[in-house]
C-alpha cells in the first residue's frame, strides 16, 4: 500500500471538485464552489495577500485526496475577523517578522465550518503537522485556523495549537412554525420592538427573497452597488471582486439567498446568505438609501424567516454586532488555533489567551443575562 503524501496546491481549482466536496461536507464556504470563485474571481491571489496554499493529503501522488485544508499565505491580517494585528505589532517591535503567516480559513468570511477537511479524523495529525513543516521550511511566524467548528477543536488542540474564543450571535430555530410563533417566546416589551421595526421598514419598502435562477444580472449590478458601499465604509475597499458574484451565482446558485428591498420599482438594498445543510448564514448588506430598520429586516429578521420556512436551525448573521442580542440572537463562542514557530513568543500569546479567555467568559455570561426571551 503506498504511503499517505502531503502536498501543497497552487490553488484549489488544481483539485477534483468531486473529491474535494466529498471531504468538504454540506458547509457552503469550504466547497469546491466557492473557494475558486474567490481564485478564478481574483478576489484571492496576486495582489491581494491571500495567496492560496491549499494542503492535501493523500495515499501516494496520485491517489484521491484523504484529507484538505483550504489554506493562504497572509502577507496582511485584512478579511479574518478574529484580529491579531497586536501580535504582529509586538513580534515586530521584539524584532521578529511576522507576515507572511498561514492562514486557515474560507477568506473574508466569518462563518463556522471545519478546516480539517477529513475522510478520517485520524489524518489530522498529518494535515496539521504539514502546516507546521511548509511554515517551518519557509520561516513563516505563525499559522492561524479561524472559525473553526467547535468539533474540531480537540484536533488542534490535541496537535498542541493555542485555542482563541470570542463572541458572535447566533439565532436557534427552537421548532418555530413560523416568525410569530418565534415572537412568542420574547417577553412582551421585546414582541413589541420588534413588531415595530418589522411594520416601519416593510411600510417603506417592497422586499423580495430570491434564488437562484430568480436572481438576474440587474440584480447583482445592483448587490454590487451596496456590497462597494459597505465594503468601502468598513473596510477601505472591498474584498470580493465583481466576477466573484457573476462565479457564486453560476457555481452554487442554489445555495444563495438574495433579499432585495425596492423602493418605487429602484432596488435601494440588499443582503446575501448563503445556504448550508443545517445553517442560513447571513454575508453581505449595503444600501443606497438610509431607511429606518431596513437594516434589521433585511439582514436579521428576513434571514429569520427564511432559516423557519427552509426548517434550517439556526441562522449565523456575521462578525460583531450586541445590537443582534435584542432582535433574538444569542451569543455563542467561536473559536479559533494557532500555532507559533517561536517559543518565547508562544509563550507570551498563550498567556495572552489564557487571561483573554477569562474576559469573554464573563461577557458572554453578561450577554446571555441580557437576553429577550420571557422568564420561565
Amino acid at each position: 500500500m503506498s504511503e499517505l503524501i502531503a502536498r501543497v496546491g497552487g490553488s484549489v481549482g488544481a483539485f477534483d471538485r468531486a473529491e474535494w466536496d466529498a471531504l468538504a461536507g454540506g458547509n457552503p464556504f469550504v466547497s469546491h464552489a466557492f473557494l475558486t470563485a474567490l481564485e478564478d474571481s481574483g478576489s484571492v491571489g496576486e495582489g491581494t495577500g491571500w495567496q492560496p496554499v491549499p494542503i492535501v493529503v493523500s495515499r501516494g501522488e496520485d491517489g484521491p485526496l484523504l484529507a484538505a485544508m483550504p489554506a493562504y499565505l497572509k502577507s496582511h491580517s485584512q478579511g479574518e475577523y478574529v484580529f491579531d494585528h497586536a501580535w504582529a505589532d509586538a513580534y515586530e517591535r521584539a524584532g521578529g517578522r511576522y507576515y507572511p503567516k498561514l492562514q486557515i480559513a474560507a477568506p473574508f468570511t466569518p462563518a463556522t465550518g471545519p478546516r480539517l477537511l477529513l475522510s478520517d479524523e485520524a489524518l489530522a495529525g498529518p494535515l496539521l503537522g504539514a502546516a507546521e513543516q511548509l511554515c517551518g521550511q519557509n520561516g513563516f511566524s505563525s499559522a492561524h485556523a479561524t472559525f473553526i467548528d467547535p468539533a474540531q477543536a480537540p484536533l488542534f488542540e490535541d496537535a498542541g495549537w493555542l485555542t482563541r474564543r470570542d463572541i458572535q450571535y447566533h439565532w436557534f430555530n427552537r421548532g418555530y412554525d413560523d416568525f410569530p410563533d418565534f415572537l412568542g417566546a420574547l417577553s412582551s416589551r421585546k414582541r413589541k420592538d420588534l413588531r415595530k421595526e418589522r411594520r416601519a421598514a416593510q411600510s417603506r419598502v417592497r422586499i423580495a427573497r430570491l434564488r437562484g435562477a430568480d436572481i438576474r444580472p440587474e440584480h447583482w449590478d445592483a448587490f454590487w452597488i451596496f456590497y462597494q458601499d459597505t465594503g468601502a465604509r468598513k473596510w477601505g475597499s472591498p474584498y470580493l471582486t465583481r466576477q466573484a458574484f457573476d462565479l457564486f451565482h453560476e457555481r452554487m446558485g442554489d445555495r444563495l439567498m438574495l433579499v432585495l428591498a425596492s423602493l418605487d420599482g429602484e432596488p435601494v438594498a440588499g443582503a446575501l446568505n448563503f445556504i448550508g445543510e443545517d445553517a442560513l448564514y447571513g454575508r453581505y448588506w449595503g444600501c443606497t438609501r438610509d431607511i429606518r430598520f431596513l437594516h434589521f429586516e433585511l439582514s436579521y429578521y428576513q434571514a429569520i424567516d427564511a432559516a423557519i420556512e427552509l426548517g434550517l436551525s439556526r441562522v449565523e448573521a456575521g462578525a460583531q454586532g450586541q445590537h443582534k442580542l435584542a432582535r433574538g440572537y444569542e451569543p455563542v463562542a467561536t473559536l479559533s488555533a494557532h500555532w507559533i514557530a517561536d517559543p518565547g513568543f508562544r509563550a507570551a500569546v498563550g498567556d495572552f489567551l489564557e487571561r483573554e479567555r477569562a474576559g469573554v467568559a464573563l461577557e458572554r455570561n453578561y450577554l446571555e443575562d441580557r437576553l429577550p426571551f420571557r422568564k420561565g
